[in-house]
């Protein structure tokens, strides 16, 4: 192995293409912008095609399931005439447990069609799993790196479970502890080994999830005669909204709304070894949410595919105690066991129908599975050993890092409508010192989903 660093990150873009199969430079454009849709539509597969591959791995068609008992329960606390119908996009009924199979699906057939030998990913959570049961099947060898534990080598019980599932299906894992190191490894291991980069932010992860939003609007016009009124997903990289929301306009709802939720971790720093273990949520958080919201290309390519902005008309973030009570309520008064990340878009849901009529439509667009170290019960343990304070109270007094804050009744359950022009101006300010022309305005109009005026007034306040 070569541990010349110079040597290694000065070949990063020559590395990335070639472990992509993707010769990024044929989508970009003079000054700040690319062709992204001709990058998407470079792959050359279409959405039938993407279907079948995923139906051949066992993934997608998940069921579409009702929460009755959960909306009843969120109209006691809505006014007369209020509380939409919620609907649950069961993703933990895929091959390996997640939404991240039909990723996963679309990267490892792409990587046998193109001869590799074998795939890697960097990730600490399901993708990895999905990853290495998808390459299993495909006869691929698998590595996968996970940044897992602090420098006292105390690791996440959640991560811990990824990792024991990544192995149980015969992958090779290397754990790392936070920071650097994450993205060098995983260089070096594409550079030695010639492998696929199965990434997420590649075109092929987000087409796979594309037919998510599409199943989600065939089956609602199926169950209830309409398309959702509002679509709500997690955000973390962005790719599972991104994905989403270009299924759910595939398939012509082009009315729908379509919602990001994150956990609120504000003023932990994913990269601090400090603070690695001072969060109970490992994907689905603001850590994530925020940097990639207002610059996506920090990803492990070149130019990421997941582009938020392009298609989120709200964000919200939920609060720790308040994902972990509606986890709870799920599994109550529904029977249904599911993991953290999905719930937090379900704890939102929970608010968003309130405010929404009885005879409107809301779906979660996701669940995952739960079980060992991705169940509430060990993080809230472990949060205990490492000093957080649990207590029921105001969930918008919980500050991160310090303590979990329980709603002492669902009424209580606490969401922050985020302000979008203030994720669009922490974009803009990559660009103050750019002299932008109007091929790069117009990029940033597409990108941002703002007119030329917006981001003439954006560009203002960056001076």
């Amino acid at each position: 192995m070569s541990y010349d660093a110079k040597d290694l990150l000065s070949r990063r873009n020559e590395i990335m293409k070639k472990s992509v199969g993707i010769d990024y430079d044929n989508f970009e454009n003079d000054g700040i912008g690319f062709d992204y849709d001709k990058m998407m539509n470079a792959s050359g597969y279409t959405l039938a095609d993407v279907r079948t591959i995923q139906q051949h791995s066992m993934v997608g068609n998940t069921p579409l399931i009702e929460l009755e008992n959960l909306t009843r329960y969120a109209r006691k606390f809505a006014k007369a005439g209020f509380g939409a119908r919620i609907f649950l996009k069961d993703e933990a009924a895929n091959l390996s447990g997640s939404f991240k199979a039909r990723r996963a699906a679309v990267s490892i057939h792409k990587a046998k069609e193109l001869g590799y030998k074998g795939v890697v990913a960097a990730t600490s959570g399901n993708y990895g799993a999905a990853i290495a049961a998808l390459a299993a099947k495909a006869g691929l060898k698998c590595i996968i790196v996970q940044e897992c534990f602090d420098s006292n080598n105390v690791a996440q019980p959640e991560i811990l479970e990824k990792a024991r599932a990544c192995e149980a299906y015969g992958a090779e894992v290397l754990q790392l502890s936070v920071g650097p190191e994450l993205f060098y490894t995983f260089l070096n291991v594409l550079d030695e080994t010639g492998y696929f980069n199965a990434s997420l932010y590649s075109p092929y992860g987000i087409m796979g999830i594309e037919t998510l939003g599409y199943e989600i609007v065939d089956e609602m016009r199926h169950k209830v005669n309409k398309d959702p009124d509002v679509v709500i997903c997690t955000n973390a990289g962005g790719g599972n909204l991104t994905g989403t929301a270009r299924g759910v306009k595939k398939a012509g709802a082009s009315e729908t709304l379509i919602y990001g939720a994150s956990v609120d971790l504000q003023g932990l720093h994913m990269a601090s070894d400090n603070d690695f273990n001072r969060k109970s949520f490992t994907t689905g958080h603001t850590g994530f949410g925020m940097p990639f919201a207002t610059n996506p290309d920090r990803s492990d390519v070149p130019r990421s595919a997941a582009r938020p902005m392009r298609y989120m008309d709200k964000y919200f973030t939920v609060n720790q105690g308040s994902v972990f009570f509606i986890t709870e309520a799920l599994t109550v008064l529904e029977g249904l066991e599911r993991g953290p990340a999905g719930n937090t878009s379900l704890a939102v849901a929970f608010k968003i129908a309130q405010t929404m009529r009885e005879d409107e439509t809301i779906v979660v667009q996701e669940t995952e599975y739960t079980g060992a170290g991705k169940h509430h019960q060990p993080q809230l343990s472990f949060a205990k050993r490492n000093g957080i304070n649990l207590h029921f109270g105001n969930p918008f007094s919980e500050k991160p890092g310090k303590d979990i804050v329980f709603p002492e009744s669902a009424n209580d359950i606490a969401i922050k409508d985020v302000d979008l022009d203030r994720i669009r101006l922490s974009y803009i300010k990559r660009f103050k010192d750019n002299n932008l022309t109007d091929s790069d305005k117009a990029f940033l109009m597409v990108e941002l989903r703002v007119s030329e005026e917006k981001i003439d007034a954006l560009l203002r306040q960056t001076q």
